[in-house]
């Protein structure tokens, strides 16, 4: 099965985010149209939203956090995110709610 927030193979993956900030927890919500959502309890402020969602993918997947590089989005709630170390197959598994 093919998620549309999920693409690239081997060692070039891009995960489509849509980001909520200022949440309650931090916590994979399920799909924003062709997007993965992800609330962060980090406010979006001096980057603390996007140091959240990037140790938060690193501690999930079960990778270093410069393994992780935020393509697009810097100020957006749409972020793009290249993801190294990690096949596909086991980014679906733990990031599907």
């Amino acid at each position: 099965m093919s998620e549309a927030w999920l693409r690239g193979g081997g060692a070039a993956l891009v995960l489509t985010l849509h980001i909520q900030p200022g949440a309650k927890k931090t916590e994979i919500v399920g799909l924003h149209g062709e997007a993965l959502k992800i609330r962060l309890a980090a406010p979006p402020v001096d980057g603390k939203a996007n140091e959240c969602l990037i140790a938060f993918l690193a501690q999930t997947l079960g990778i270093a956090k410069s393994g992780i590089e935020l393509v697009s989005g810097a100020s957006s709630r749409a972020k793009r995110v290249h993801i190294e170390g990690v096949d596909a197959e086991t980014v679906r598994r733990k990031l599907s709610v």
